[in-house]
């Protein structure tokens, strides 16, 4: 979960992942440039007439976007807090429902929310925590007056270049806001599972150049039509810089992924479709002679499940998904989540020396 920055505040817990790549990112952010004039003189020998070049003014049409977008936005976007630690999350519906990461609750049951409009903190109760997705929703015990649920953007229509704006809680500091690109969509990232992540892997997530800072998580990453496209939740690492975080390279939740487990949630208490593929085993990843992740080997098989259905078997190591190497049980986790349950795809895997192929029809976690 996240936290703020001040001693006096909670401790914080930073939501990053390992970049196994090296990727190279430019930032952009938009300028805003005021109107001006210029006088430029223009004389004629026999004396007499000055003319003044008109210059025209630059307009402040994003400005004004910047401005309205936050003034409709930013009142539906809450702090959290914790018994030990803060993040941030958005009103969901008119009937106190707040959605934020399942890393922001942790482990807790009972939260004390803070509005934009209201410095004093409402109560809130866990609905329930998707670990698996990192979403989580949670209610207020009582709805205040003027309670404003965020519109939710179609995640189909998110394109690189777009320009957003990053809002929550960053270290503690509630209803900041940051703005960027969206850099790049339909990654898939793993979570780490230290300081209180919940290693989860997210496929399709928006990547963008609005800073996400601890506290951020759980906020909303906004398009300039007021637009929810997506939970803010990760932040990139570089290991060259000693695992802090790497600038302009943070990871939304796609609002299409948001809903769909929101509206189960809401409605039955839990999550009941999570729409995500399973392979059906118990796996663990394994080396090679120079110690390096060679694939993962299968610990136990799901009676029934789709490897048993196959054919795959405890001690086979999985090497391959469709055309995806495997090296790790990350990356089998990252292969998986870009299908659907019931594809059918290729897994190739290594059996007494020998190298398998069978074709696999997903079944759903």
């Amino acid at each position: 979960m996240d936290a703020p920055c001040t001693p006096t505040r909670p401790r914080a817990r930073t939501r990053t992942l390992r970049l196994l790549a090296s990727v190279a990112v430019l930032a952009c952010s938009a300028a805003l440039l005021a109107g001006c004039t210029d006088e430029s003189s223009s004389s004629k020998k026999d004396g007499a007439t000055t003319t003044q070049a008109a210059v025209p003014q630059v307009s402040n049409d994003l400005q004004d976007d910047y401005l309205k977008v936050i003034k409709e936005v930013l009142p539906s976007v809450v702090q959290i807090q914790a018994s030990h630690d803060l993040g941030s999350g958005v009103v969901y519906d008119d009937k106190g429902h707040i959605v934020t990461n399942a890393h922001v609750v942790g482990n807790e049951k009972t939260f004390r929310v803070t509005t934009a409009n209201n410095e004093d903190a409402l109560t809130a109760t866990l609905v329930y925590a998707y670990p698996e997705q990192d979403l989580a929703v949670i209610k207020l015990d009582k709805i205040p007056e003027g309670l404003k649920a965020v519109t939710l953007g179609d995640s189909s229509k998110v394109e690189v270049g777009q320009i957003v704006l990053a809002m929550g809680s960053p270290l503690g500091l509630s209803s900041s806001v940051t703005q960027g690109i969206v850099s790049a969509t339909g990654r898939t990232v793993s979570e780490g599972t230290t300081g209180g992540g919940t290693g989860a892997t997210i496929g399709n997530m928006v990547q963008t150049s609005a800073a996400i800072n601890p506290g951020n998580s759980g906020g909303a990453l906004v398009n300039l039509d007021a637009q929810i496209i997506g939970i803010p939740t990760l932040a990139a690492t570089d290991p060259d810089l000693g695992g802090s975080a790497a600038p302009g390279i943070g990871f939304a939740i796609p609002a299409s992924l948001v809903k769909t487990i929101a509206d189960q949630i809401i409605k039955n208490g839990k999550v009941t479709d999570s729409g995500r593929a399973a392979l059906d085993i118990t796996g663990r990843t394994v080396v090679n002679d120079n110690y390096q992740p060679a694939g993962v080997a299968v610990v136990a098989v799901k009676s029934g499940g789709a490897a048993d259905r196959a054919g795959i078997q405890p001690g086979d190591v999985i090497i391959r998904v469709g055309d995806t190497d495997i090296t790790t049980i990350i990356s089998l986790s990252e292969a998986l989540a870009a299908q659907k349950p019931g594809d059918r795809t290729k897994v190739t895997f290594l059996r007494g020396g020998s190298e398998n192929t069978v074709v696999v029809t997903l079944g759903e976690i």
